[in-house]
């Protein structure tokens, strides 16, 4: 049988940078593979490279070096214009600090995406409505972000992300900013959707022992480097 394609595959990638007079390698000669549907949690100390490498994936940032295959598709070749609808129609993006519009209510922040992607005005609401049931916060439709607590703001975050039925799910430290047990609760809605919604997923982290307990495999970055990568499948979730 044929091995099914990765969902990203990332070919000897870098990212260098010039500050002052001196190269920073942020990213430096990267291979990686992510399955479908796998939930991979990128780990290591600050500055090892995984906000920017996550940036790469998602085309916020252009490569130095290298190759990044989303889904068959070349990131690297794709006009500004291409790398948009890319952003707009495959990916969907997390943040630690939500990233909400505080004057828009929760409806209007989760829309967006869909008016810059030029979705059908008449499809929107259904749309919206539906991807607040999947975190269960229709009854907050009309709030706005102020009157929510933190969890429930990257709950919205997570709609938002969702909206336009994204292939692939980036989330950056999406519970750097909540306490233990809400944290906990955001990865359990993550890996319930990717299991309805059949998305992958790449995580941020710092925190350990939640990359174990939620995501399939943990691939460990030092000095824009990839260290190591290891299979938590077959243990317990």
């Amino acid at each position: 049988m044929p091995t099914a394609a990765p969902a990203i595959r990332l070919d000897r990638v870098s990212r260098h940078y010039t500050m002052g007079g001196t190269s920073v390698r942020a990213v430096d000669e990267l291979s990686l593979s992510v399955a479908n549907n796998e939930f991979l949690a990128l780990l290591g100390s600050s500055g090892s490279g995984k906000s920017t490498l996550l940036n790469l994936i998602a085309g916020l940032d252009r490569l130095t070096s290298g190759s990044i295959f989303a889904h068959g598709q070349d990131i690297a070749s794709l006009s500004s214009l291409e790398l948009a609808r890319y952003r707009s129609k495959t990916i969907g993006m997390i943040f630690q600090s939500f990233n909400l519009l505080p004057r828009m209510t929760l409806e209007e922040n989760i829309e967006l995406p869909l008016r810059l992607a030029e979705v059908d005005r008449a499809e929107r609401p259904a749309r919206v409505r539906e991807a607040l049931e999947r975190v269960r916060l229709t009854h907050r439709l009309g709030h706005r972000p102020t009157e929510l607590s933190g969890g429930e703001q990257q709950r919205v975050a997570i709609a938002r992300a969702l909206v336009n039925r994204p292939k692939i799910l980036l989330a950056d430290e999406p519970t750097g900013n909540l306490d233990s047990a809400t944290g906990e609760a955001i990865l359990n809605l993550l890996r319930e959707l990717r299991s309805q919604l059949g998305m992958t997923i790449v995580m941020v982290t710092h925190e350990r022992p939640l990359a174990e307990a939620f995501a399939d495999r943990l691939a460990i970055m030092g000095d824009g480097k990839l260290l190591r990568t290891t299979s938590l499948k077959g243990l317990p979730q």
